[in-house]
């Protein structure tokens, strides 16, 4: 099978990748908490998305 070079991840594992997507995303949750930006998130008990707020509070989303 010939790959190109979006097929190359240069030699990172899968795994490595997926701690560094991982940590990437953790900074910029705290990134958000710092400048009180919500974050969104998901709650996989009730199926439901929500916004998470620096004081803790969640707001649910309504879908359409």
């Amino acid at each position: 099978m010939e790959q190109n070079e979006l097929d190359s991840t240069c030699g990172i594992s899968d795994d490595e990748l997926t701690k560094r997507f991982i940590e990437a995303v953790r900074i910029e949750n705290e990134i958000k908490i710092a400048k009180g930006t919500p974050i969104s998130c998901y709650d996989s008990e009730t199926n439901s998305a929500y916004l998470l707020y620096s004081d803790g509070t969640k707001k649910y989303v309504q879908a359409n």
